[in-house]
């Protein structure tokens, strides 16, 4: 079993909870709109951590870490994009992806807006962990803890931070 710890969205604030929430997982996965390096290497340091680079990030970040991250962790496969849609209304990319890649779990962040639901069209699962930082529209910051294992996505946890100016 691999506990992941789902981050997205930080616009350069990490909250020192993170470490407190994401310290019995495996690895970390952040979804872009680090909007700093030191963030990405603090992290980094702390867990594994896979990623994918936002909007928001500039060259250093973007030669640290793909635009489409696509892997395989346990027997589910996972693809992360930051500006992803949801189903129904997923991005030419997005769309572009999930053809090709076939996955079981598809993460986006870049919306703000925490969702978790199946897709039926594609037959993955659909994450937005919502936003970690304190920019943006959201009114509650927002993490996720869940975990794989072997074909099962599951204990599926939603931390709320606190408000979005608060931290």
């Amino acid at each position: 079993m691999t506990r992941i710890g789902l981050i997205s969205d930080t616009h350069s604030y990490l909250d020192p909870q993170v470490f407190t929430y994401f310290k019995e997982q495996d690895e970390i996965w952040h979804i872009g709109d680090f909007g700093s390096l030191e963030i990405w290497n603090q992290l980094k340091e702390f867990k594994p951590l896979r990623s994918v680079w936002g909007n928001i990030d500039g060259a250093p970040l973007r030669r640290e870490m793909p635009e489409l991250n696509c892997f395989q962790i346990e027997q589910v496969k996972v693809v992360l994009l930051h500006i992803g849609g949801y189903p129904g209304r997923y991005t030419p990319r997005a769309k572009q992806a999930l053809k090709q890649e076939q996955p079981q779990l598809f993460i986006s962040g870049h919306s703000h807006i925490l969702k978790i639901m199946y897709d039926e069209q594609y037959q993955c699962l659909h994450v937005n962990p919502g936003a970690a930082g304190k920019e943006g529209w959201h009114q509650q910051r927002t993490l996720i803890r869940f975990s794989i294992d072997g074909t099962q996505i599951k204990d599926c946890e939603v931390i709320e931070l606190g408000r979005r100016g608060q931290g």
